[in-house]
């Protein structure tokens, strides 16, 4: 992993989240170097799944060497982010760097990567001249420049095929790298699913997977291989299917034949919204908009298509 250097000594970084997790573990690197950290988070009392508290967090901080300053911070208020970076400015003095705020996804633990890897991450950028601001970072890719070479050591599971995040393209074209399946797949229904009359339908969820329809193709099927259900409220709304496992992929009104690997819950606005490309499916999940059942690793093989699609919705 990355050494400290005590280059962050005496410099402030605000850190959101920073009470568990991405945030708490980045925390901890920069504290190491003696550097002062704002805890800006809103969980102030234990949770009884998820441990950690803004005060908790400080005294771990102040235990690896650093100072903090412990801030009741929700991030969808603009007053509370004004008030934390005051009273920041107020103990600490003038902010000299400022940590990115992490949003942690849901996904498969074997297949992901310890939190460390975006704490060395974050690190290596707070060491960098302040003109390297604004640009855009993979956490490999600036490790890879700092000469770290076994990402193992980062890995949950050494060896075991990483899942891709949600914002990187990294396999261009309908080229979705076939990810291997470990263990079952959670069932959605214990009977097997049958076909719903289908009737006519007119709106934009219909024009949607028009266009969706037109769009397929062998390869997409064959890169995908999995049974989408959607199962949307509002007007035009009911339960939809996109079927990338059979034949040469289909779509439509009602449950698919086959059982389906994921089942998406969302309002019939937010779906068009995240098929055209105006709204994040990243966000959209993290927000409580869209809700997931099912195969993740499949859910973000759709996004990965719906990226392809967005020019023609």
């Amino acid at each position: 992993m990355l050494p400290n250097t005590g280059k962050l000594a005496g410099c402030t970084v605000f850190i959101t989240g920073a009470s568990r997790g991405i945030g708490k573990a980045i925390a901890l690197k920069a504290a190491k170097d003696g550097a002062n950290i704002v805890i800006a988070a809103k969980t102030t009392q234990t949770h009884p799944k998820l441990p950690g508290t803004i005060y908790t967090a400080a005294e771990e901080i102040e235990a690896a060497g650093g100072r903090a300053l412990p801030c009741v911070v929700d991030v969808r208020d603009e007053q509370q982010i004004n008030s934390a970076v005051e009273k920041a400015v107020e103990k600490f003095g003038a902010i000299h760097t400022a940590a990115m705020d992490m949003l942690g996804g849901s996904g498969i633990e074997s297949q992901c990567r310890k939190v460390e890897i975006i704490a060395d991450a974050a690190y290596s950028i707070f060491r960098k001249p302040k003109s390297f601001t604004g640009n855009f970072i993979i956490d490999e890719n600036i490790l890879k420049e700092e000469g770290i070479k076994n990402f193992d050591i980062y890995a949950v599971k050494p060896g075991q095929p990483l899942l891709p995040d949600f914002f990187l393209d990294e396999y261009p074209d309908v080229g979705i790298k076939k990810m291997e399946s470990h263990g079952p797949v959670p069932e959605i229904k214990e009977e097997k699913l049958r076909p719903q009359p289908k009737p006519q339908r007119s709106g934009p969820v219909e024009e949607t997977f028009r266009i969706v329809k037109d769009s397929l193709s062998d390869d997409v099927v064959k890169a995908t291989q999995a049974i989408y259900q959607f199962e949307l409220s509002g007007e035009d709304g009911g339960t939809w299917f996109l079927d990338l496992k059979n034949k040469s992929g289909n779509v439509g009104y009602g449950e698919p034949s086959d059982r389906a690997d994921v089942v998406m819950s969302m309002s019939t606005d937010d779906f068009v919204k995240m098929f055209s490309g105006k709204l994040k499916p990243t966000m959209a999940f993290m927000s409580g908009k869209l809700k997931i059942k099912g195969n993740m690793a499949l859910a973000i093989k759709l996004e990965k298509l719906m990226n392809q699609m967005n020019s023609r919705l």
